[in-house]
């Protein structure tokens, strides 16, 4: 590569982390290929890289499941899990801390738990400000049937690209999740009549408005910028059609943002009886969906063939790569586990090429390693084997 990515990891630490009590890696700025049989532990890595980022990881996991099993902290429990990494990021060196702590028991008999952050050796009051250091986008397995699935996997996937563009994100969809539940809790334990809880259900709504339109026109905001920049093929990879639907969508379509708050707050208020039933909300950007087209053949994704929706998915992800290394000055960490595999030879050469035009620090695994030949020099190897990490 001509230039080195403004954004790569440089040392990756691991301790009681699935299936690994302690790892240590140093990539540089290079891609990284980690190769090896299944279940040796490649997924698990990507998966600590994805704690560098808001949320619960690439596999959605809580974090007493993050925690290893046996090893020498005994049997997990009551230990916590955590990870470390050094990162080179367009303002300079960072370094990041988080992982699982243990704090005493609830009155259940429950251990209380909770996610903890530091960067550069300080607490950090949340795992949002990480939004602020990393972007890092995944492709699993898992997601294959993203286009066929309910439209949460959509979302989730959607507000990982906006933490990109907009590091505020992760807090205003934090705080609306909270109010969300908060609000069914109330009505749930109200029995309908809310116990005189008016005024708490009133303001509760208010933050879902507010934080509620907020969430849906940053996501508004990022599909308009990716649909121009993925509208049109690249290479053997489709254009992609992308829209984001839902009533709050089409309220920011049709007037202000001051307008569709006051929609969607009439909207909670009016629906207050049917959602005590229901335990969740009628309308809001929870409801949201994100509608994929095949471009050159005016197709929905979903009706398209697995090698297309793949083609798609990496299309989307590599719009988005382009466009953060535009205006954030690096492209995201991309995280890509057991993808290369599973593209003919010409998208995946294709993959490559453009994986080292955009300077990117890509994480791929897999089982055989001359899927990897056309990369040469230019990846940094590692090989995996029964969570022993080696250097190839």
């Amino acid at each position: 590569m001509d230039t080195p990515a403004a954004l790569a990891v440089t040392r990756l630490t691991l301790t009681r982390f699935r299936g690994y009590d302690s790892a240590r890696l140093e990539p540089d700025h290079r891609p990284v290929v980690l190769t090896g049989p299944n279940g040796a532990g490649k997924t698990n890595l990507l998966e600590a890289v994805s704690f560098l980022a808001p949320g619960r990881g690439l596999r959605g996991a809580k974090l007493s499941e993050v925690e290893r099993i046996g090893g020498s902290a005994g049997n997990g429990t009551g230990a916590g899990w955590a990870v470390a990494a050094v990162l080179d990021t367009p303002t300079g060196p960072v370094e990041i801390g988080t992982g699982r702590e243990i704090g005493p028991q609830a009155a259940s008999g429950a251990e209380r738990d909770r996610r903890v952050v530091r960067v550069d050796g300080h607490p950090a009051k949340g795992q949002t400000v990480l939004a602020e250091h990393v972007a890092v986008v995944w492709l699993t397995p898992q997601m294959d049937r993203l286009f066929l699935e309910g439209s949460s996997g959509r979302r989730r996937f959607l507000d990982r690209l906006v933490f990109g563009f907009d590091p505020a994100h992760a807090g205003r969809l934090s705080r609306y999740e909270h109010a969300l539940r908060e609000r069914a809790r109330l009505l749930r334990e109200g029995h309908r009549g809310w116990n005189g809880d008016e005024g708490w259900l009133s303001g509760l709504e208010d933050q879902m408005a507010t934080t509620g339109v907020a969430v849906a026109a940053a996501r508004r905001d990022v599909v308009q910028r990716l649909r121009a920049a993925c509208g049109r093929a690249v290479g053997p990879f489709p254009g992609a059609d992308l829209t984001v639907q839902g009533a709050v969508e089409r309220w920011l379509d049709d007037g202000p943002a001051l307008a569709a708050e006051d929609a969607l707050r009439r909207s909670l208020r009016d629906s207050r009886r049917a959602d005590s039933d229901s335990g969740g909300a009628t309308l809001g950007p929870h409801k949201s969906d994100l509608a994929v087209r095949h471009a050159q053949k005016d197709m929905p994704a979903a009706l398209c063939s697995t090698g297309e929706q793949k083609a798609l998915l990496i299309a989307i992800m590599l719009a988005n790569a382009r466009l953060l290394a535009a205006e954030r000055g690096a492209a995201p960490l991309l995280l890509l586990d057991e993808v290369a595999a599973h593209l003919d030879p010409q998208r995946r050469e294709a993959l490559f090429d453009e994986i080292l035009a955009l300077g990117a620090q890509a994480w791929m695994t897999g089982t055989d390693d001359s899927v990897f030949g056309p990369l040469g020099g230019a990846a940094k190897r590692f090989h995996i084997e029964d969570a022993t990490v080696t250097p190839a």
